[in-house]
């Protein structure tokens, strides 16, 4: 493996670059070098240091140590505008976008030099759709999914050619077919001379994709291989350190209902949003029911419906037997009904609280982390502890804000802080978005436990793989109808796929 040219210069090179913040050393002696046209991976588990990294290198912090060079040339950005001047473009994990601006105008925040306006939305329009991601200039990003954002961040680093383009889990919510599209255009990058430093939990992509892996643990290289010539167990066996435990076979069997869903129809508050239609559904005992599905088909709609977010009529929604459509979030948890959602920071997580904090907004209630009135902090802190233990969550302490946690971190603090409580019903978006592979084993492990013990889940996840090794039930989300559930071992992917792209609308339509 060779990490620089044909000619022996390398794009960039890293040089001991360390960094350092109060209590933790993010890196510690990291070098590495990408070559011209190279796809090179950057692997590692939720906290190694990737994140801190990449972030010294486009301009976003500063390295205290060490150095860094591109095209042979000392390099030091002191912002991002520096980087980008430099040709240096990155998509970031989470979304650096405002929700009340519209696609063309979040797109000129990102440009050192933006056109005027209309040329920009033509170039959008010209950009997104060549490289199958469309986007209308015109809509304000609030409207957009999850998938839709995440398109917006691959458009605006494009748009301006740079020569190294870091990928920051740039796949977390394209489906399949974006995906390979998207695989399809940095390797057409690639052959054009563009570097591209790649940092993916789906070790079938980076097997896939990257020609070279950099491997860091615990904010250290730890190795460097060729991932074409590695496996995916491999591959995340030399991120932890450790072999990974092969997942174990439990007998399925459903007890009494938990959660029913009857003739559920509900409008979208949003006027680009998605219409629930007619949904039908019932959770019980020991069921893990994989709801697969194209980003914007409803997942939004369906997880706000369940968690009390927006109220439906109360005979619509049913725990346990009782009608629950009429009440809030908060009522619903006393019942037992617990929800992770997707989105990380500002939904379930405030960015600015500490991480004890973020257990009281929750699980005061079920956790007893309040008492007549009043909150216990001790309580709190001691069940925030709990889950930094029993879910592996890097760092400095639970006094510490949660925008101090690397993205896969969030994560298993969010899905811990959920599980924890031994809900009755959970119902999970994306839970393994983002974090490394043994953080997903963790993850998934506790949710299958929690369903062994009795409870319902509800898993939403655009990882089919994922939505196959850890449902027993699986049902397809499309254009706000839900496909009758199936059991995993009864359905093939190829079904899977008909069902992604209106297979569900017509067999609802069938039954109507």
């Amino acid at each position: 493996m060779s990490e620089r040219s044909a000619n022996g210069q390398a794009l960039f090179e890293a040089k001991s670059l360390r960094k350092v913040f109060p209590g933790v050393v993010a890196n510690d002696d990291v070098s590495f070098a990408v070559g011209a046209g190279e796809v090179h991976a950057l692997l590692g588990e939720n906290g190694a240091g990737k994140s801190t990294l990449v972030k010294m290198i486009y301009g976003l912090l500063r390295p205290d140590g060490g150095e860094m060079r591109l095209r042979g040339a000392p390099y030091a950005p002191a912002r991002p505008g520096e980087a980008r001047a430099a040709g240096i473009g990155m998509v970031f994990q989470h979304f650096s976008l405002f929700e009340a601006l519209t696609v063309a105008e979040n797109v000129a925040l990102g440009m050192n030099d933006a056109p005027r306006a209309r040329a920009l939305d033509a170039r959008i329009r010209e950009v997104s759709e060549a490289y199958g991601l469309p986007l209308d200039p015109g809509r304000r990003v609030g409207e957009l999914s999850v998938g839709e954002r995440q398109r917006i961040e691959i458009v605006r680093a494009l748009l301006q050619a740079p020569r190294l383009l870091i990928m920051d889990e740039p796949t977390s919510v394209l489906t399949p077919s974006e995906a390979e599209t998207l695989f399809g255009t940095l390797r057409t990058l690639a052959e054009e001379g563009v570097s591209i430093l790649y940092i993916s939990h789906k070790l079938e992509e980076i097997r896939a994709l990257c020609s070279a892996a950099t491997i860091l643990r615990g904010g250290k290289v730890s190795g460097r291989c060729d991932p074409r010539a590695e496996t995916a167990r491999s591959l995340a066996e030399m991120m932890i350190g450790r072999a990974l435990a092969a997942p174990k076979a439990t007998d399925w069997k459903p007890g009494a209902a938990r959660l029913s869903v009857e003739k559920l129809t509900l409008p979208s508050a949003e006027p680009f949003g998605v219409t629930l239609r007619s949904l039908d559904l019932t959770l019980r005992a020991g069921d893990v029911l994989g709801v697969a599905g194209v980003a914007g088909n409803g997942q939004d709609e369906l997880v706000a419906a369940l968690s009390g977010e927006t109220r439906t009529r109360p005979e619509a929604i049913r725990l346990g037997g009782a009608p629950i459509g009429g009440l809030g979030p908060e009522a619903r948890r006393a019942l037992g009904l617990s929800v992770a959602p997707e989105e990380r920071l500002g939904h379930a997580a405030a960015p600015d609280m500490s991480l004890s904090e973020n257990t009281i907004l929750t699980a005061r209630g079920r956790a007893g982390l309040a008492s007549r009135g009043f909150l216990r902090k001790a309580a709190a802190e001691g069940f925030a502890n709990r889950i930094v233990t029993e879910f592996g969550v890097r760092t400095a302490g639970v006094s510490h804000a949660a925008r101090s946690l690397s993205g896969g971190n969030l994560q298993k603090f969010v899905v811990g802080r959920e599980i924890l409580q031994k809900p009755d019903v959970l119902i999970a978006a994306q839970p393994t978005w983002g974090v490394d592979a043994g953080a997903a084993e963790t993850i998934r492990g506790a949710i299958r436990s929690l369903a062994a013990g009795g409870a319902a889940v509800m898993v939403i996840s655009q990882d089919l793989d994922e939505l196959m090794e850890i449902s027993t039930l699986l049902s397809v989300i499309s254009e706000g109808r839900l496909s009758f559930p199936v059991p995993v071992a009864d359905i093939t992917v190829e079904q899977i796929a008909l069902l992604m792209g209106g297979g569900a609308r017509a067999e609802a339509d069938a039954d109507a």
